[in-house]
């Protein structure tokens, strides 16, 4: 069975799509749509930019999504899932690609998701990190000793990868003890603030109200989301799912733990970067990987 997976915040390189905008028609009207909807030519960013433009979030965010879906979306009968799934940001692409969402529906929610996180991130200054060589649980246990500042667990991406999240204080203190219990690397992470944690509360609120006002309809094949890592095909719960996510973890070790429980044996990562076939490889050795970018 194979399995459709697309990348996250971080996959993105100045470049990204040019290939696909210049050799394919479907590629083009997709990316030139997508420069109307979002009133600006996100694709003159994308192809001619620099590391700088493509690291504001409000840029970053829709051109990975549309990088990936534009991928699926020219791939024809060649894109058949038996699943999808996406890391955080990617999860919007694979509901797009399994056609949950309609593609405008996507870049707007996206948009939307973008926006409302780079206020929240100048509301609370705040940051994340990654944890290298420990166990989930002692990663769990330091954040939850720290009471007098947020720190939590973000991302669990691979067995003995982790990224904390939470304010600036919170981390550099989570750091120190992570180290001392043991963890190989403690590393802060170059970005504008604390994904996937209660700092992003006042986002979590404003996508809420998009991502109700918006259509979903009943995938073509199983979503395995960030929140519940299983198999979903109910709207009104993939809908749930993703307004959730903004605040909870993203669980993609346990996600493609539960893909191979059901079958899949190849991942196919759609969108910038491998990052996402290393994680697998490092989940379960046994599967096959590839990618499209």
């Amino acid at each position: 069975m194979k399995a459709f997976v697309f990348p996250g915040q971080g996959a993105q390189f100045v470049g990204m799509g040019k290939d696909l905008y210049e050799t394919s028609q479907v590629a083009k009207e997709l990316f030139e749509k997508a420069n109307d909807i979002l009133g600006f030519r996100i694709t003159d960013l994308m192809f001619n930019g620099t590391d700088e433009d493509l690291r504001q979030t409000k840029v970053t965010q829709p051109a990975i999504f549309l990088h990936s879906v534009v991928l699926a979306k020219t791939m024809g009968g060649e894109f058949n899932p038996d699943m999808v799934a996406g890391h955080s940001l990617g999860e919007f692409s694979a509901l797009v690609a399994a056609n949950a969402l309609s593609f405008e529906d996507g870049l707007q929610l996206v948009y939307k998701r973008a926006l409302a996180m780079q206020e929240a991130c100048e509301m609370n200054p705040s940051t994340m990190a990654a944890v290298l060589g420990l166990a989930d649980d002692k990663v769990e246990e330091v954040c939850a000793s720290i009471t007098d500042e947020v720190v939590v667990p973000a991302n669990y991406n691979c067995p003995g990868q982790i990224v904390i999240s939470g304010s600036n204080a919170g981390i550099d203190k989570a750091c120190e003890l992570l180290k001392e219990a043991g963890a190989k690397r403690a590393l802060k992470l170059s970005v504008g603030g604390a994904f996937h944690s209660p700092l992003m509360n006042p986002a979590k609120e404003k996508l809420e109200k998009a991502i109700n006002e918006t259509t979903f309809s009943a995938p073509i094949c199983p979503v395995y989301q960030n929140v519940t890592t299983v198999a979903e095909t109910d709207p009104a719960k993939i809908k749930a799912n993703l307004i959730a996510q903004l605040t909870a973890p993203v669980k993609w070790t346990q996600s493609v733990e539960h893909m191979v429980a059901d079958g899949a044996t190849e991942f196919v990562e759609l969108g910038p970067g491998a990052v996402l076939q290393g994680l697998v490889k490092k989940i379960n050795k046994e599967v096959a990987t590839s990618g499209k970018q």
